[in-house]
């Protein structure tokens, strides 16, 4: 069952978990969004590399990367990836970049 979160005027459909339904919509209003919801105060340079990683692969690949590549990628411990996205790469990482919720074990 899809619902619609407005935020400054944008709107956006999200699933019962609150991720994007339709990877296209997604905005730099969306980060803020999830920003909030993930208790992340100031978005940092590797909070928006992780994004970027995550957005190219997508684009590339049409499936999130699991942990080990997202790790891989951008040269970032799985822990410090857990330190920027409180919820985990899967939950906060992939929901900031308005990727579609991940299936298995990301």
């Amino acid at each position: 069952m899809a619902e619609t979160v407005e935020f400054n005027g944008k709107k956006f459909e999200v699933d019962e978990d609150g991720f994007l339904l339709d990877f296209n919509q997604f905005a730099p209003e969306w980060i803020e969004i999830v920003k909030k919801e993930e208790g992340i105060a100031e978005l940092t340079a590797e909070h928006t590399m992780v994004i970027d990683v995550l957005q190219d692969y997508y684009k590339k690949n049409g499936i999130a990367p699991m942990v080990r590549v997202l790790s891989k990628l951008t040269n970032f411990k799985l822990k410090h990836i857990y330190e920027l996205f409180p919820s985990g790469p899967g939950k906060g990482a992939c929901k900031m970049a308005g990727l579609p919720k991940p299936t298995g074990c990301v």
